[in-house]
């Protein structure tokens, strides 16, 4: 559980991750600290108007991810 609230810094950090990994098809910055991601070429784009809306969007990739990759333990 966090103790501080969340950053933009910390969800513009994690936005670039999963981009440069390959995770997002794109990832548009906005005004305020804003984002405009797509996970596929063809998935819905979604905007991103908090840090806190980031994060719910990083933990759901981050949980297909962990889903999908093959030989990870339990």
């Amino acid at each position: 559980m966090r103790t501080t609230p969340a950053t933009h810094a910390e969800a513009d950090a994690w936005i670039t991750v999963l981009r440069e990994y390959g995770h997002l098809h794109s990832a548009e910055p906005g005004p305020e600290g804003a984002w405009t991601v797509q996970r596929t070429a063809t998935s819905r784009p979604r905007t991103l108007h908090h840090p806190v809306l980031t994060f719910d969007f990083v933990a759901e990739v981050l949980r297909d991810i962990r889903r999908n990759a093959p030989g990870l333990a339990r």
